[in-house]
C-alpha cells in the first residue's frame, strides 16, 4: 500500500495487518511513538479502516447535559467543577428546577438528557430513581443518558445496595444508558494519584459489566494527557476491548483531552499541560485500530478539541461528533476553549466541509438519518 514513500518496515507490516484486523498491545504501543511519514500513515491508514466500519457518516445527536450540583465530596486533581457546599459559587438544583431545565431542553430538540452532578453528600440510589421517574413522567419520549459509574456506586453505597440492586432500581424507573466517565485512566497507581477517592480500577469494571448484564447499555471513555504514560492509554484501551469482548455493552469510545488549565492537579506542577495534538490524533488513530470489529463508534468531542481540530480527528478514525450539548459546564470549568452549545446546522457545515455526510442519530445509534 505505501511503497517507498519512507515508512519504516515495522510500521508497514503493521498496517498490512490492521487493514483486516485488530491491532494487539505491542503494536499499539510502539504507534504511540511514531513520527513523521509514519504517523501521516498511521492516520490515513485509521481513517481506511473507519470507512470500512462506519461508511462515510459522521453522526451527531441532539442532547442537553444538566450538571445539577457542583457540590462533591470527592477529591480530584484534575476537577475544576467541584465545590464544597459552603462556597459562594457552589449550586444544587432541586428537581423542580432540573424538570425546568429539561423542559427548556426538549422545547429545543432534545432527544437526549444527560444528568450528571458532583458526589452531593447522602444521594442515593433512591434519589437518582425519584428523578428519573419525574422527567420521564413528564418528558416520556427523552432518552436518559445519565449518572456515571462513580455516581452508581456513590448511589448504592448510600443506599445499602448492591450494584445490581441499585441499577435494576434506575432501569426500572427509566434510565436508558449511562455515561463511561469516571474511567480517566484504568490504572490503579495513576488514579491514587488523580482521583484517590473514586472507585478503584476493578470497581469501575464492575460498575459497567453489571450495567451491560442487566441491560443498560454505556459508553466508554478515556482522559489522558495528565501523568499518564502511552503504557497507561494503551493498557486503558486493552481493558475496554476486554469489556467489549464479553458484554458488547459499549455503543461508543470518546477519547477525552486533559483540560489542564484550571484544573489542581496541573496548577501544583503534577501533571503535563495536556496532550499535544500529534498525541490526540494518535489516540484516535490507534484506537480505531484496536477496537476494529468491537467497538464501531469513535467519537470527537468538540468541546474539548474545538471545530477544527474535531475535524481532523474525523480524518484520523473518528466517526461521530458528539452532541449539541446545551450547558456544559464541566469541560468549561477545566478550561475547554470551546462552547457550551452548538447548533445542529453549524455540525452539519463542519461535517460537510470534509467531504462527509452528517446524520442526525439517537443515543443508542439505532435511528441514523441523513441530514
Amino acid at each position: 500500500m505505501f511503497g517507498t514513500a519512507g515508512i519504516k518496515t515495522r510500521t508497514r507490516k503493521i498496517f498490512e495487518k490492521a487493514v483486516d484486523e485488530p491491532i494487539g498491545t505491542e503494536d499499539a504501543l510502539y504507534l504511540m511513538d511514531v513520527t513523521g511519514r509514519d504517523l501521516q500513515a498511521l492516520l490515513m491508514v485509521a481513517d481506511i479502516v473507519r470507512e470500512s466500519e462506519c461508511g462515510d457518516r459522521v453522526t451527531f445527536i441532539e442532547n442537553w447535559n444538566i450538571n445539577f450540583t457542583n457540590i462533591c465530596s470527592g477529591k480530584c486533581g484534575f476537577c475544576a467543577f467541584r465545590r464544597d457546599e459552603m462556597d459562594d459559587d457552589s449550586h444544587y438544583l432541586e428537581t423542580e428546577e432540573i424538570i425546568k431545565i429539561a423542559e427548556k431542553a426538549v422545547e429545543n430538540g432534545a432527544r437526549e438528557l444527560c444528568i450528571q452532578g458532583g458526589l452531593y453528600p447522602g444521594l442515593d440510589t433512591y434519589f437518582y430513581e425519584d428523578l428519573i421517574r419525574e422527567i420521564k413522567s413528564r418528558f416520556p419520549d427523552v432518552h436518559l443518558h445519565s449518572f456515571s459509574p462513580m455516581e452508581v456506586y456513590y448511589g448504592a453505597r448510600n443506599a445499602e445496595l448492591s450494584i445490581e440492586e441499585a441499577l435494576r432500581i434506575l432501569k426500572r424507573a427509566g434510565l436508558g444508558s449511562m455515561p463511561g466517565t469516571a474511567a480517566e485512566i484504568l490504572n490503579d497507581d495513576v488514579r491514587s494519584v488523580i482521583c484517590p477517592t473514586k472507585l478503584s480500577t476493578g470497581e469501575w469494571v464492575e460498575v459497567i459489566e453489571t450495567a451491560h448484564r442487566v441491560g443498560i447499555p454505556t459508553t466508554c471513555t478515556m482522559m489522558y494527557g495528565h501523568i499518564d504514560t502511552p503504557e497507561h492509554r494503551v493498557e486503558h484501551m486493552a481493558i475496554l476491548r476486554d469489556i467489549q469482548e464479553r458484554t458488547g455493552g459499549f455503543t461508543e469510545f470518546v477519547p477525552l483531552p486533559f483540560m489542564h488549565p484550571n484544573a489542581p492537579i496541573y496548577r501544583d506542577g503534577d501533571a503535563m499541560p495536556g496532550a499535544t495534538g500529534a498525541q490526540d490524533l494518535k489516540v484516535y488513530a490507534i484506537s480505531r485500530l484496536m477496537f476494529r470489529g468491537l467497538i464501531r463508534n469513535i467519537q470527537a468531542s468538540w468541546v474539548k478539541l474545538g471545530f477544527k481540530f474535531a475535524q481532523i480527528a474525523l480524518l484520523s478514525g473518528a466517526n461521530d461528533f458528539g452532541g449539541t450539548l446545551g450547558e456544559e459546564n464541566i469541560s468549561r470549568s477545566a478550561g475547554a476553549s470551546y462552547g457550551v452549545r452548538t447548533e445542529p446546522s453549524e455540525i452539519v457545515r463542519v461535517v460537510r466541509d470534509i467531504g462527509r455526510i452528517p446524520a442526525r442519530r439517537d443515543t443508542l445509534y439505532r435511528e441514523i438519518i441523513d441530514v
